[in-house]
């Protein structure tokens, strides 16, 4: 309509993980993450997805060894007062300096488990894991002494510890049968009762013992580790969960049995109060193929009619594209989810000679279900020397960042450990080149308006964003994963005569725009050039970064 006030282009959203598994275990992460968050606004991240701060079971555990939903660091349990990440002060601070530089928190729920249980009970139980990996394993790094509470406070480092679990959890998938009982029933030693002395009832006075889990994978009375399901009236791995090994349902440590109203209405409670107390944005729930989709709807609306029905959720690492579209149809399209199968085709592509980067999305969520997909390069359970480490060879991964943070669609995940680069015994320096910063910064400033791809060469591909009335200056992006190339692009007539160079430095020359709007855009070998008015409103800031 004539006259009709234009609306403006809304910023495009980022996220970052804002950890990688082998942070120092220093207890200063929060005040890391604090000093950081300004520079991080500065560049485009909007929102970070913290780790999980509730008490784990050792004061090194990075939380999904989960102790305490309701201690963020406050109480002196197991081991002490803060968390790996720092105390629950710390931790408000953090957050508090976050609102105020206008970057949202997500948080990293562990609902699934609980672990370092502060009791034994008896209970009666049944073996069901048919090929005792999981046994071997834990049994030689874990179980150094008759009465071992499985809580990582003894025998191997929490990094060791918690690889091989993850190791084990992995190995062997084929010829599994959660569903196949492998012993008669028989009565168990458990660590299953938990009472959080240190909190002293603050915040909830829920305890638990066995009728509150499901299943457990150690018998004090015989040192034994396996997994076995617990037995009661009703009781029964979740029917709504993953159906790798015939039922995901046990993953690690002490299982919490969601039929069970106590135990609903205690986590319930918790996301409620986490919400609230922390104001937080939203929440990533952690290894959420392993418990009830029902009770996640459950939990869902809970928050929605407590603490507000605007947050956004993100979660579930599955590779099968089918699982995934299934999954969202099934939760009503109300979550986000992680796009696997584009971080395997990251893969692939960097590791095999003359790859075709024109299939670089095939099968992938972002194509299917854009407004559903968390697109990301690397994660924690990716990065090097973890279970689910999925090698991208170096030279690609600005590639790979440019084509989730300069493309139209899905919602991308920076890494901490690739803009900061990754601690531990086998360190690596921030990826990119170093210039992982200026990417996400030319997507704050220039990846808008409408898209044009040249997916037309298998070693060299590119595509432009032709900006918007008020976000003018658009952008061109160009990849080679062989020798040095070019490629001519469409980047508007309203540029023309505009004289363009690579906002990453690595391609010298400068493209003038011709009278059509067309420019002919170089890049280096095995690299990727990202063209933009060398006039441009923000250019002068790539040089600070």
């Amino acid at each position: 309509m004539a006259g009709q006030e234009r609306k403006p282009t809304p910023e495009n959203a980022t996220m970052m993980q804002a950890f990688e598994w082998y942070v120092p275990p220093d207890h200063a992460h929060w005040r890391r993450l604090a000093a950081a968050l300004p520079s991080l606004k500065s560049i485009g991240v909007d929102n970070i997805w913290v780790p999980p701060g509730c008490k784990a079971g050792s004061p090194e555990g990075n939380g999904y060894d989960i102790y305490d939903l309701y201690d963020l660091g406050e109480f002196d349990q197991k081991g002490g007062l803060a968390t790996k990440w720092g105390t629950k002060g710390e931790l408000m601070d953090m957050i508090g300096k976050a609102q105020e530089v206008g970057v949202g928190v997500y948080w990293d729920a562990v609902l699934n488990h609980k672990a370092a249980a502060d009791r034994k009970v008896k209970c009666r139980a049944v073996e069901v894991d048919p090929n005792g990996e999981l046994s071997r394993l834990c049994h030689r790094y874990l179980l150094k002494s008759s009465d071992l509470n499985f809580s990582l406070n003894h025998g191997a480092s929490h990094d060791d510890t918690m690889k091989v679990i993850c190791q084990g959890i992995s190995a062997n998938r084929s010829h599994v049968d959660r569903m196949k009982a492998v012993s008669d029933p028989y009565e168990i030693d458990a660590w299953l009762g938990f009472d959080f002395p240190g909190r002293g009832g603050r915040y909830s006075s829920q305890k638990y013992d066995w009728p509150h889990f499901s299943g457990t994978d150690y018998n004090a009375d015989d040192n034994k580790t396996a997994i076995y399901k617990i037995l009661g009236d009703n009781k029964d791995w979740s029917q709504f969960v993953d159906h790798e090994k015939g039922n995901y349902d046990y993953l690690m440590f002490a299982d919490l049995d969601y039929t069970n109203p106590e135990v609903k209405m205690d986590v319930k409670n918790w996301g409620e109060w986490i919400g609230k107390e922390a104001r937080i944005k939203g929440i990533r729930f952690d290894a959420v193929k392993h418990f009830s989709e029902d009770f996640l709807k459950e939990f869902v609306q809970h928050l929605d009619q407590t603490v507000g029905d605007e947050w956004v959720r993100d979660v579930f690492w599955k590779d099968s594209l089918d699982d995934m579209t299934g999954y969202l149809q099934r939760m009503g399209h109300k979550f986000s989810l992680f796009d696997v199968p584009l971080v395997y085709n990251f893969s692939r592509i960097s590791r095999t000679e003359d790859a075709d980067l024109t299939k670089v999305f095939e099968g992938t969520l972002v194509k299917y279900e854009p407004v559903n997909a968390v697109t990301l390069v690397m994660n924690h359970d990716t990065q090097p020397y973890q279970a689910l480490d999925t090698p991208i060879e170096g030279f690609f991964k600005p590639l790979a960042y440019a084509l989730i943070l300069l493309r139209y669609d899905g919602y991308p995940c920076l890494f901490y450990g690739d803009l900061y680069g990754i601690k531990g015994d086998h360190p690596f320096p921030p990826s990119c080149g170093g210039k992982l910063a200026d990417l996400c910064l030319a997507r704050n400033l220039y990846a808008y308006g409408e898209q044009h791809d040249y997916f037309d060469y298998a070693q060299c591909i590119g595509w432009t964003r032709l900006g918007t009335w008020d976000r003018p200056f658009g952008l061109a992006c160009v990849m080679s994963n062989a020798g040095p190339n070019e490629k001519k692009m469409y980047v508007g007539d309203v540029h023309k005569n505009e004289v363009w160079t690579d906002v990453l430095g690595w391609e010298q020359s400068e493209v003038t725009i011709d009278e059509q709007g067309n420019g002919l855009f170089p890049c280096p070998g095995t690299s990727v050039a990202v063209w933009v008015n060398k006039t441009a409103a923000g250019r002068d800031r790539f040089a600070q970064l």
